[in-house]
């Protein structure tokens, strides 16, 4: 997997979720648990499979979503 963004924000990564979930891309969310726990010290990381990234770029950017 490769990572798509990374984030601080639970609000964006809810939207980029829900996005990728509605283009049927696969994902997943790193450190989101220890982002928790240190709020502002480890952002949360998008991550795709690598041969979907340019995908899930064009998924995001056809919703409007600009890239952090």
């Amino acid at each position: 997997m490769v990572e798509l963004e990374r984030t601080f924000d639970p609000v964006r990564l809810s939207v980029l979720r829900a996005v990728l979930a509605e283009a049927d891309i696969e994902h997943a969310v790193f450190d989101s648990g220890a982002g928790a726990l240190w709020q502002g010290a480890i952002p949360s990381r998008l991550m795709v499979v690598d041969q979907d990234l340019e995908l899930a770029r064009r998924a995001l950017a056809a919703a409007g979503i600009e890239p952090a």
